[in-house]
């Protein structure tokens, strides 16, 4: 009797977090959002200049939300409290970056974002096994160390950066985090292997909704650098605490695509003087908009359509036969 009641008590309190950390996120970003940084526009971008003079890096309302309702409504251990911080150092690089008069340098940008990694990989290795599952198969193998930690700050670093470059239409980078992040959280119930960060997707991605609740077409506000980032990390930690990192390829196929393309562009030009899609735009929603015509409203619900199926699929080959 005792257990029954406790555990419904737990239920009702993780309702009554999830509830409060979406309209929390309304609340101060209603409240918030006159006093954040300004949008000045990005020429490179297509339509850059219609988000001129908007309110830019409202990423720092919903992240800190969300930290707190993790506080207040979660379990947290050690492991999840260090990841909360450098989940929190993410949105903080890209707030001051969306704060700053002149933009940081590329360079500059990469070199936080591979520190935030290596923590992540320090963190990730110290509390769990360098074992993986590839789902797809069931089959484990167990990685040395080095290579583990190599390939779990490849993942983090492009997690981070693909995530920030799908960052360009009212409603687009949010909403395929939330289709990630929820076919994250599918998987493990699936698979009747819940950790202890899928109460955290569940708050993160609510959070997300809250804000997106402005940011839907025409937006009020952006995201910037500080929303993007943190959404980058945060994906990147909930496909490792699946187990099945690889899982991040075909779950993240969208963004990963979008984001990835463009860096995979740039890194062969600039350093191998290889050209490649020189008449594709990139990211991919650009030349979704400019060359194919889509409005934002097309090319928001076309790309979370295409990774909901993909999703839908995924979700499908690795439930338990």
């Amino acid at each position: 009797m005792i257990n029954y009641f406790t555990g419904h008590l737990e239920g009702f309190v993780a309702f009554i977090g999830i509830m409060s950390a979406f309209v929390l996120t309304c609340f101060a970003v209603s409240k918030f959002a006159v006093y954040l940084p300004k949008d000045m526009g990005r020429d490179f971008a297509f339509d850059g200049k219609k988000s001129a003079g908007k309110p830019r890096g409202a990423g720092i309302i919903f992240v800190f939300v969300f930290c707190i309702a993790a506080l207040l409504f979660g379990e947290i251990d050690v492991e999840n409290g260090l990841y909360l911080l450098l989940v929190v150092a993410a949105m903080l690089t890209g707030f001051f970056d969306d704060a700053s008069k002149a933009p940081w340098g590329e360079y500059k940008k990469g070199i936080f974002d591979l520190v935030i990694a290596i923590g992540i990989a320090d963190i990730f290795m110290y509390f769990n096994s360098s074992t993986v599952t590839f789902a797809f198969l069931d089959i484990h193998v167990t990685l040395p160390p080095i290579v583990f930690g190599i390939l779990t700050v490849v993942l983090v670093w492009v997690s981070i950066n693909v995530t920030n470059c799908s960052d360009g239409v009212d409603g687009l980078s949010g909403t395929l985090t939330i289709i990630t992040l929820a076919t994250f959280y599918i998987i493990d119930m699936v698979r009747e292997r819940p950790n202890n960060i899928d109460y955290f997707i569940l708050l993160f991605i609510v959070c997300i909704l809250g804000y997106l609740w402005f940011n839907a077409t025409p937006s009020k506000l952006l995201m910037g650098d500080a929303g993007s980032r943190a959404m980058g990390l945060f994906i990147a930690v909930t496909a490792l605490k699946t187990g099945s990192p690889f899982l991040y390829i075909p779950v993240a196929f969208v963004l990963l695509m979008d984001g990835g393309l463009g860096l995979v562009k740039v890194f062969l030009l600039r350093f191998l003087k290889i050209r490649i899609l020189k008449n594709v735009r990139t990211p991919l929603h650009d030349q979704a908009r400019k060359v194919s015509g889509w409005s934002n409203t097309q090319t928001v619900f076309r790309f979370a359509i295409i990774q909901l199926v993909i999703g839908m699929a995924v979700i499908y080959m690795v439930m338990p036969k």
